[in-house]
């Protein structure tokens, strides 16, 4: 008997035991439902502003004189040996500006000073004889066919001391246009073949930027458009002023089959300070929005859902409003949207991955 009530004591306390493991693990009330956290994310913000916003059609380009168009000769030009002789004197010199018609180089002329001196002697012989067939024709005193002949004789003897002195100009090679001389090819001494180029040299007043663009930017230009030039190399960012102002003067009438672009130049103001050969970024102003709504471009995110949104922070709440993208111009976007006005205040830092509406709190206020 006492066995058994020793048995049934343990028995209840393994229950009670196991009552009390249960009410231990017996899940919450509200089991499943996490705390709310109120989040604060730390953000900068920027106004809504009004601004004229550009759009642009960029590339590269390369300084070069300005080629031959509407009656203009080239802004270049190749000063090469009409003759064959030996170069007696240069009379420029690199870096130099001649006027155009200016003596660059004389060539030897002793041979062709010795061709007009007889040339001059049968000229006027030619004229004397002429003048006594004139009187003697006046008297009847010769026939009209042997007038003829010294009368033919007297003119061939002009065309002679033409001709040589025509042969003595080409001794003498001028200036083919007002220019700087970039390079002289040639010095006295040394003996030149016809056609042989004896110096180069450019109009540096006359320039042009020659660049290829992208023939899917072709809708967008025009002639007369502004351009910008900056002196940078290729894969540099573009920062500071442009260099020179230019103008768009030409477009190519072709693309270029290998690499889908085509050939534009712009104008560029007489001294600017660029050079030939200068490797220049080109900006063209292909179009102009005036009093526009804008943003920075940090400010334009695209939401979970896809949409491109703004987030507009009022009182202490950043909501994200869905908006149109214009044009982009610099740091910043041209924005448009349902309630977005000039002066609110966007979120600039901070922007993406940030909730529809979140709690935030300004860096800097």
């Amino acid at each position: 008997m006492k066995r058994f009530v020793i048995t049934i004591i343990v028995l209840a306390a393994i229950g009670c035991g196991g009552w009390a493991a249960l009410k231990w693990f017996k899940p919450a009330e509200h089991e499943g439902e996490e705390e709310k956290v109120a989040t604060e994310v730390a953000v900068r913000v920027a106004k809504v502003t009004r601004a004229t916003l550009h759009r642009y059609v960029e590339g590269w380009g390369t300084v070069e004189p300005e080629p031959p168009h509407d009656g203009h000769t080239a802004a270049s030009a190749r000063v090469a040996s009409p003759v064959a002789g030996v170069v007696v004197q240069a009379c420029c010199a690199e870096g130099q500006r001649v006027e155009k018609g200016a003596t660059m180089f004389e060539l030897d002329a002793r041979l062709a000073d010795v061709q007009i001196a007889k040339a001059r002697q049968a000229l006027e012989f030619a004229q004397r004889n002429f003048e006594r067939q004139k009187k003697l024709m006046q008297g009847e005193g010769t026939s009209v066919k042997a007038f003829q002949e010294i009368e033919q004789q007297l003119q061939a003897a002009s065309n002679d001391l033409a001709n040589a002195q025509t042969q003595r100009d080409l001794l003498r090679i001028t200036a083919p246009l007002a220019g700087t001389v970039t390079r002289v090819g040639v010095n006295p001494g040394e003996a030149v073949e016809l056609l042989t180029v004896m110096a180069e040299m450019i109009d540096l007043d006359r320039l042009v930027v020659s660049a290829n663009i992208p023939s899917a930017e072709l809708p967008y230009l025009k002639l007369g458009q502004p351009m910008e030039l900056r002196v940078e190399q290729p894969g540099a960012e573009a920062d500071g002023k442009p260099v020179c102002a230019a103008t768009l003067c030409f477009i190519a009438p072709q693309v270029d089959p290998k690499t889908g672009s085509v050939l534009v130049r712009g104008t560029i103001p007489a001294r600017d300070g660029l050079r030939p050969g200068q490797f220049v970024r080109v900006r063209i102003a292909s179009e102009e929005r005036r009093d526009r709504l804008a943003v920075p471009r940090e400010s334009v995110v695209t939401a979970e859902d896809g949409h491109t949104v703004v987030a507009v922070v009022e009182g202490d709440k950043a909501v994200q409003k869905p908006v149109k993208v214009g044009l982009r111009d610099g740091g910043l976007v041209e924005v448009e949207g349902e309630g977005l006005k000039e002066g609110d205040a966007v979120v600039s830092e901070g922007a993406y991955a940030l909730p529809k509406e979140t709690r935030v709190r300004l860096i800097g206020q």
